[in-house]
């Protein structure tokens, strides 16, 4: 028997490659199948079965083409109802793979077709659960996204979740390993733990929703706090999931139609589509396709992605750097962003070199900040989450998250100069390309952001350790 956590950062999402005596079993796929063909025929192995742990709302499965590729049977849980082919398990249902078995436990909760994956080793001992976005290391699933779907509360959820991480989870051995859909990162959890695998004996004595003593309204309070509200995607991934998609090489193919300087400027006036930068901050605030938005491949690309622009049927022009065309691709796939109709071909230097018209965005240093900035005589917005502000910040800040943009983006005086940074420079300019697109540029960007900016004397309150905060 061979398990192999798949843990792809950008997503903080893993899945699971499975085998025994010849056959496989892959929990969880990504959008691009290949790696997974390519393991399979490394390994002489037959995929026997591709498991769902729900129909996700943070990535587009690679389940459909990985089911035609391969003729393996798409399985999820009890409830779902999905409009293609698939086995729906019922609860306590058992699936061989060579010399170990996979049981179905139906956890719902976080949805009403959520199921844990509960792996039986060849001396028929239980060993692994995949439990999806039921149980993470350090948290538990959200209750708050099916409601719609389930027409439940998220309290009524978030009830379900609770007896079943206790009438089926927390039953389990201690010495059984947790395997979970997500780290720390996703936007499934609240407190999830940088950690990728655990023990239920692990979990019991660390997550917070675990604890043996804990009443069912007392988990409904605690698992609903500081939820924040879910990205816009979320709930167009869910349907591209349960109703079917494009081909990702299609996507590909279509994405990689090189275009020159002229081409370019000609399909963005033609076809309205969003032009998407997704070179490093430094390089982009130098000079950039004006109303282009950067969001860096570098970083964590994908999820800004579907927070920001929302729409997956976005129609998309890109600018990479040179030979990142097929990443950019690649990662705006996997959140169901299908509609790249093309790429700026050699880069932005190719717009350059054309003569066409160019922008920038005003960035300095911390230490040029630091010379220039007298508080409270100048606005300085701080754009990190609001624990990262709480824990430290510039005195006299003020704290705009870069998620919520197109809600205090109103309240900007155009009028009035502001300084604006987050952490290190890749948020900050994500808001600068948006802010300068629709018409603001009287502001200042910060290089380093606050990491820099705490190395200067400029007056900044107390240090509050964050993970004091999240307990």
């Amino acid at each position: 028997m061979h398990i192999e956590q798949i843990y792809t950062g950008c997503l903080a999402q893993g899945a699971y490659y499975i085998t025994s005596n010849g056959e496989a079993a892959i929990i969880d796929p990504l959008r691009e199948i290949q790696p997974y063909l390519d393991r399979l025929q490394r390994d002489n192995v037959t995929l026997k079965y591709i498991f769902e742990t729900h129909f996700h709302a943070d990535f587009v499965s690679g389940h459909l083409d990985l089911s035609k590729k391969t003729n393996a049977p798409i399985v999820y849980g009890p409830t779902a109802n999905p409009e293609f082919e698939t086995i729906t398990a019922e609860d306590q249902q058992v699936f061989e793979i060579g010399n170990i078995k996979i049981k179905a436990l139906h956890t719902p909760g976080h949805t009403l077709e959520s199921t844990t994956y509960l792996l039986i080793d060849e001396n028929g001992k239980d060993h692994a659960i995949f439990s999806g976005d039921t149980l993470f290391i350090g948290d538990v699933g959200r209750p708050d996204l099916a409601q719609k779907s389930a027409t439940m509360t998220q309290e009524q959820l978030a009830a379900t979740l609770y007896h079943s991480l206790r009438t089926k989870i927390m039953t389990l051995g201690d010495d059984v390993v947790v395997y979970p859909a997500h780290g720390a990162g996703s936007a499934c959890g609240k407190n999830m733990s940088k950690e990728t695998v655990s023990t239920i004996g692990e979990q019991k004595e660390k997550n917070y929703a675990l604890r043996s003593s804990m009443t069912e309204a007392e988990f409904i309070t605690e698992v609903l706090d500081g939820l924040t509200p879910p990205p816009a995607y979320f709930g167009m991934n869910v349907a591209l999931n349960k109703s079917g998609y494009q081909n990702f090489e299609n996507i590909l193919n279509n994405g990689m139609r090189p275009l020159s300087a002229t081409e370019f400027e000609v399909a963005a006036e033609e076809t309205g589509a969003l032009i998407l930068d997704t070179r490093a901050s430094g390089d982009f605030c130098k000079g950039y396709i004006p109303q282009a938005i950067n969001i860096g491949i570098a970083g964590d690309f994908a999820p800004w992605v579907g927070a920001l622009i929302a729409d997956v049927n976005t129609p998309i022009l890109l600018v990479t750097e040179t030979g990142k065309e097929e990443e950019s691709i690649t990662r705006l796939s996997r959140v169901g962003f299908d509609n790249v109709i093309g790429h700026l071909e050699g880069g932005f230097d190719s717009w350059k070199n054309a003569g066409k018209e160019i922008d920038t965005v005003k960035r300095i240093s911390a230490e040029a900040f630091a010379n220039e900035i007298s508080i409270p005589d100048h606005t300085v917005i701080d754009i990190r989450k609001e624990g990262e502000y709480t824990a430290e910040h510039i005195e006299e800040a003020y704290n705009k998250p870069l998620a919520a943009i197109n809600d205090w983006i109103k309240d900007i005086n155009p009028q009035q100069h502001f300084y604006m940074h987050c952490a290190g420079g890749y948020r900050s300019m994500i808001a600068a390309s948006i802010l300068q697109a629709r018409g603001y540029r009287n502001f200042t960007e910060i290089e380093g952001g606050f990491n820099a900016i705490a190395k200067t004397g400029i007056p900044k309150t107390n240090f509050v350790c964050q993970s004091k905060m999240m307990k």
